[in-house]
């Protein structure tokens, strides 16, 4: 007998309620949208879907990871002043 393959994307999820896989945010655009940078990763998933490759999307590529770099940033300052006080 065989064994089903673990990459079987065919099966269905079951849901309690169909509005609920709608309504679930994903933890990570959650994590993204709280940096500031939602606009400029709804734009780089754009063009990925529209070229689908990522050297065609450099510069937004580019812009993503400037605008992720600053937050970071600006959170271990934010977070190394609150030590000092």
């Amino acid at each position: 007998m065989a064994t089903p393959s673990p990459h079987d994307r065919s099966k269905k999820k079951t849901w309690s309620d169909p509005s609920d896989e709608e309504e679930a945010e994903d933890p990570v655009e959650r994590m993204i949208s709280r940096t500031g940078c939602a606009e400029l990763h709804e734009a780089l998933q754009d063009c990925m879907a529209e070229h689908r490759d990522w050297r065609a999307c450099q510069s937004h590529v580019g812009a993503f990871q400037k605008c992720m770099s600053a937050h970071h940033k600006a959170r271990q300052e934010h977070l190394s002043q609150g030590q000092r006080t």
